[in-house]
């Protein structure tokens, strides 16, 4: 069975009720994959969008895009796996929650939305969160 080494940063929260830790994760085999998680709780009320990235060595990033449902209940968003280049350390990843326009959680886009290169508008970031962790406080 493949060892898999997870780096994660803190978790954060927003006062508009998510909750999020983003990962990044290596398993350990002949072939070492690495991806990006975010664990993340929706208590918004409505329906979110999480961009997820994982950024590597050499300027590869992979992103995903993952529908968020309203609910209490604690899920995750993965990237795909990729074969790892360079040293776990090497890695980062970056959540980013926002909602869609056409969100039924109480929330107008107004003049307040982006559009996307895809043409889509959607919302005004509500969290981000990151796999680096702060760094230490001197003292």
């Amino acid at each position: 069975m493949a060892r898999t080494t997870e780096r994660c940063g803190p978790e954060v929260a927003s006062p508009e009720g998510i909750e999020a830790q983003t990962c990044v994760l290596t398993a350990a085999r002949d072939r070492p994959d690495t991806w990006a998680r975010t664990y993340y709780r929706n208590e918004t009320g409505g329906e979110l969008l999480a961009v997820l990235s994982l950024m590597g060595p050499y300027g590869r990033t992979v992103q995903t895009r993952c529908p968020i449902r309203a609910g209490d209940e604690p899920a995750i968003c993965e990237t795909p796996r990729e074969p790892s280049r360079g040293e776990h350390s090497a890695y980062m990843a970056v959540a980013e929650f926002s909602a869609p326009a056409n969100s039924a959680n109480g929330r107008s886009s107004g003049n307040g939305g982006e559009i996307e290169g895809n043409g889509a508008e959607i919302e005004p970031l509500l969290l981000r969160s990151g796999s680096n962790s702060p760094a230490p406080a001197d003292g």
